[in-house]
């Protein structure tokens, strides 16, 4: 088979026909010099270059302190940017200005620590107790008051993973060794061992109270500035079986720090040993103290503390503590009467009545 081979020509120019134009074949074609056209047509791009491109490449003034080129730019559309705006770092070793001195916070008169006995199943009325007291103003006097919540042992595992999501966020929380009760020994348990958990910070004063019972901690600390810091036993009183002094009523009362600690100490043997532990706590409490002739600093706080009738329409504004708020509507009274949802500002994300 043979090879197809594929040749290229380059053809002779054809006679030129008249009125034609002709053209040079490739081979011949050779370069004409510029016409004085040429340089008129150049002339226009070297201005160009004169007026544009060569002054880019020296630096001016009205360049300085913007080195990449793009501040002149933003200078021009921003008014302008002086050169005294430029801040330069400080140098590594300087060090920050000293801060203005500040004035410590004077110490508290005293302290008071709220133990509100609840259940485990009560969550709604603890975010609600929670709430109504820390919006409350700060007590004056200056007191440092803390409040927990106080339960037996927890033994349903729904309500103890639940009280450890309590315990994680406020920290609010004290489980003691008992049964959970009312009236078998809880009051005792938490007054007595308070001395033993709080060891290390001690209180001057001990409260026990309920989750129906809103408490307004700055009338309470206006009660307790300059009352004697020993043997002291607070709240709403009343005689009981000819009883020589009167008990206070369970919805709240304080007693002093060495009261509590006789409690867990020299007068836990002789309480338990009467099994005095059961019964109505505050009727128990009242007993304690009266047989053993403690709490001799006595204070009835009896009007300024009381429980809410029926009606609702006893409050007083004096209140100290108002009692059985059983449900949200009597709480929602109280929190009414007292102005704690006052204050409010206007807003397109709600809508309240």
């Amino acid at each position: 088979m043979g090879i197809t081979t594929t040749t290229f020509y380059l053809s002779q120019a054809a006679p030129a026909r008249p009125h034609a134009r002709t053209y040079p074949s490739p081979a011949t074609t050779t370069m004409k010099p510029p016409t004085p056209t040429s340089y008129l047509l150049l002339a226009p791009l070297a201005i160009l270059l004169i007026v544009f491109v060569l002054p880019s490449l020296h630096p001016s003034p009205s360049r300085a302190g913007f080195p990449d080129g793009l501040g002149v730019l933003c200078a021009r559309r921003a008014g302008g940017f002086p050169d005294s705006l430029s801040v330069a770092p400080p140098p590594a070793d300087a060090s920050p200005p000293p801060e203005p001195p500040t004035q410590p916070e004077p110490e508290p008169e005293f302290s008071l620590l709220v133990g509100i006995l609840t259940m485990p199943s009560r969550r709604e009325r603890r975010d609600i107790v929670r709430t109504a007291y820390a919006l409350q103003p700060p007590p004056t006097p200056r007191a440092r008051v803390d409040v927990r919540f106080v339960f037996c042992n927890v033994t349903d595992p729904v309500d103890a993973a639940l009280l450890s999501l309590e315990i994680k966020r406020h920290g609010d929380i004290v489980v003691l060794s008992c049964a959970e009760n009312m009236n078998d020994g809880k009051t005792y348990a938490y007054l007595s061992a308070v001395p033993r958990l709080f060891a290390s910070t001690p209180y001057d004063y001990v409260m026990k109270t309920d989750d129906d019972t809103y408490l307004r901690v700055a009338e309470l600390a206006k009660e307790l500035r300059g009352k004697p810091r020993e043997d002291v036993y607070l709240g709403y009183g009343y005689a009981m079986g000819g009883q020589p002094m009167p008990f206070m009523h369970g919805m709240g009362y304080v007693v002093s720090w060495d009261v509590a600690s006789w409690l867990g100490g020299a007068g836990a043997a002789e309480i338990l040993a009467r099994n005095d532990t059961h019964g109505p706590e505050d009727l128990m409490v009242g007993k304690w103290l009266n047989l053993a002739g403690k709490g001799r600093n006595r204070y009835d706080l009896k009007p300024r503390m009381y429980d809410l009738n029926w009606d609702m329409d006893n409050f007083r504004p004096d209140t100290v503590a108002v009692h059985m708020l059983k449900d949200n509507r009597r709480w929602a009274a109280t929190f009414r009467y007292f102005n704690v949802t006052a204050g409010i500002q206007p807003s397109d994300l709600h809508h309240l009545p």
